[in-house]
């Protein structure tokens, strides 16, 4: 009984091996068939968990920019001008992690033709992971910090969906000059 049991757990482990090895044979000659697309509707989802305004959904967007291979099928757009014309660390307080989660959520919407709908709650998560930030700091410093958010957050809300070209900054400091 005991033979016939170490048979079976060898033919069990010799029909995985053989599979296994059929199967990524089949991959490199392009045998295999290919894994299914991401849908839109995936990507939404995954798009919208990692856009709330909540810390564990910053937490989450943080470890798949970390991990940005694992997340490749989807197609995300990961590009990042940080706080775009905004200083990055206004006062040395460092602002660049919520400034590249919100270009992400403006850059992928704007991808799939869904940006309208989602640039008031990308704008409020932004300004959530802003305040996070603040916390971070010492009591002293904190107030302005919180302020420094506040009118982070008031510019996108007002012109997040405003392209600024460096001719419009120009004619602007011309006037103001």
């Amino acid at each position: 009984m005991e033979v016939l049991s170490t048979l079976t757990r060898l033919r069990t482990l010799l029909v995985t091996a053989v599979t296994a090895t059929l199967g990524t044979l089949g991959l490199v000659l392009g045998l295999a068939e290919p894994a299914a697309a991401v849908t839109t509707a995936q990507k939404l989802a995954v798009l919208s968990s990692w856009t709330q305004t909540s810390a564990a959904s910053q937490n989450a967007w943080l470890a798949a920019r970390a991990n940005q291979g694992a997340w490749a099928e989807y197609g995300f757009d990961w590009s990042t001008d940080y706080c775009s014309s905004s200083p990055d660390n206004p006062l040395g307080f460092d602002f660049r992690l919520s400034c590249a989660r919100h270009d992400f959520g403006y850059r992928n919407y704007k991808a799939v033709n869904q940006f309208s709908a989602n640039k008031s709650r990308l704008d409020s998560a932004f300004y959530e992971d802003l305040k996070r930030k603040c916390a971070t700091y010492s009591a002293v410093v904190r107030p302005a910090c919180y302020s420094l958010a506040w009118t982070y957050y008031q510019a996108v809300k007002a012109f997040g969906s405003v392209i600024v070209t460096r001719a419009d900054l120009d004619r602007a400091a011309a006037l103001v000059g």
